[in-house]
């Protein structure tokens, strides 16, 4: 089986608390617009988080479907309208739980990610079967890691790339069980953090082997194997997962130009990231978090994330990290407080998450 050749990145779009599709986000992220609000979520007390302001029941009644196969469908539609389905394409998708708005009213097989994938695939006349990446938080990078080596060993001709999970008071309340959630909107990397706030969202990648802007360089996934909720506190598996991206890659480490991290703001991720980039030798690369706009958005976020990266590096312009205000790592990085005017070719984004998991992806545009 062959391996290998260029995969590219055509379209993609996203459909969160800030607007229905990317331009829309891209306009309020700009202007320095959060969606993390107090939300009162089922029997929970009231919570800083990002929602999409509609009810299961309304879209229920709207479109006969769950809340998140809305959302998915949503951020999935203009990449249909582009590129029809044809028997070589795949379906990636990635999520941490599903419809789990179907598990809390008792409907269990609804709940299932491949039934939710199945019915993505179906509505959107997909032929293939769908691919399902359920690895905690880093489930959106993997999925786009997923689908691109699918298309290098000529599995398939192209990829369309899905992520999201929609806000519960099933997952909030596993974060209070932790004691992770914070008491006003995270402030990633700052030194007044305390913890994440959760969003939701849904998000969605066109990948092929015809040429376009944006490119895939490398990419790479360590686990470190640490903890069953704590990352390593060397950042040995992030350091890893950079490295193996680097090298598929070519580049050294200083060809990176920007760094979108995966910043949720509790005390130990953003510390175990300023550890790994610091031994890479990124302390002065631009850096920023998303999570201070839509919270951390579970299995979407790393695809979310690289969506509006790619909208970064067409429009020559790197957002801030929102609620920023002074560094609370014990390692320097170049954290970004403001909207900074700047083309940037190559960039790295990464995500950790539960179970020790790591992933990274570099993306280069060239032209």
């Amino acid at each position: 089986m062959s391996f290998g050749g260029a995969v590219y990145i055509h379209d993609f779009n996203c459909f969160t608390p800030l607007g229905k599709d990317a331009d829309a986000n891209w306009a309020a992220l700009v202007a320095g617009y959060g969606a993390i609000k107090p939300r009162k979520i089922g029997f929970l007390d009231e919570v800083y988080a990002s929602q999409i302001g509609t009810s299961i029941a309304e879209v229920d009644e709207a479109v006969g479907e769950g809340r998140l196969a809305y959302m998915l469908s949503q951020a999935m539609a203009p990449i249909l309208d582009k590129h029809r389905p044809t028997p070589r394409t795949a379906l990636v998708l990635a999520s941490t739980k599903g419809e789990i708005g179907y598990l809390e009213k008792g409907e269990k097989k609804e709940a299932e990610l491949y039934r939710l994938a199945k019915k993505i695939a179906a509505k959107a006349g997909i032929r293939t079967e769908p691919i399902v990446v359920s690895h905690a938080c880093v489930s959106g990078v993997l999925a786009i890691n997923a689908a691109k080596r699918l298309i290098q060993m000529n599995q398939y001709d192209e990829a369309i790339v899905l992520a999201g999970d929609e806000l519960s008071a099933f997952v909030l309340s596993g974060f209070q069980a932790f004691q992770a959630l914070s008491p006003f909107p995270c402030k990633p990397f700052d030194a007044d953090r305390a913890g994440v706030s959760l969003g939701e969202a849904s998000a969605c990648l066109f990948l092929s082997r015809e040429p376009s802007m944006f490119t895939i360089r490398g990419e790479g996934a360590i686990n470190d194997a640490n903890h069953i909720s704590g990352p390593s506190r060397t950042g040995e598996g992030l350091f890893r997962s950079i490295g193996t991206a680097l090298h598929e890659a070519k580049w050294e480490a200083g060809a990176i130009e920007f760094i979108a991290a995966h910043g949720t703001a509790t005390v130990y991720n953003d510390e175990m990231e300023s550890i790994a980039f610091n031994r890479l030798g990124l302390s002065g690369v631009p850096i920023n978090s998303l999570k201070g706009y839509y919270g951390h958005t579970l299995g979407a976020s790393g695809l979310l994330e690289t969506v509006i990266t790619l909208k970064s590096m067409q429009e020559g312009i790197l957002l801030p990290t929102l609620g920023f205000e002074r560094l609370g790592t014990s390692q320097p990085l170049n954290v970004l407080g403001g909207v900074t005017e700047k083309k940037v070719q190559r960039v790295l984004k990464t995500a950790s998450g539960f179970g020790g998991s790591n992933a990274a992806i570099l993306i280069e545009k060239i032209w």
